[in-house]
């Protein structure tokens, strides 16, 4: 169970390790490049929802980055959710929760860049 833990947390540290992983093992299996694509995001999404939430933490010295990012998923699936309701008048909750995923990879990689960056301009400022 350590093993599993120290894994995963070791892989959260660079989330674009288990993308480079899952998607160079499904292209050698001969799956669709699209298909390899879209399947390294999904894995990857949940890698960097815990990423971006340490990161968030650091920065902030709070607690509370995991619940933020739940709660702009949530928020967006509602709007979503919303949305398709409006458009169809039903809600596909299979298409809803992989759309709200696949926003969420976008939002929280763009995040995860950002809160590097800003966490070694914070680092190497109280160095000197």
């Amino acid at each position: 169970m350590e093993l599993l833990r120290n894994s995963f947390i070791s892989l959260s540290v660079i989330p674009v390790v288990p993308f480079l992983i899952v998607y160079f093992i499904g292209v050698g299996l001969r799956k669709e490049k699209r298909n390899t694509f879209l399947l390294a995001m999904d894995i990857t999404t949940l890698f960097l929802f815990f990423s971006v939430s340490a990161l968030f933490n650091t920065i902030f010295e709070s607690h509370f980055g995991f619940y933020l990012i739940l709660l702009i998923v949530l928020i967006s699936a509602g709007l979503i959710g919303g949305a398709q309701n409006r458009l169809k008048g039903n809600v596909d909750g299979k298409r809803l929760f992989r759309a709200v995923w696949r926003l969420s990879f976008f939002f929280m990689g763009t995040m995860y860049v950002l809160f590097m960056v800003v966490g070694l301009v914070h680092y190497i400022s109280q160095a000197m």
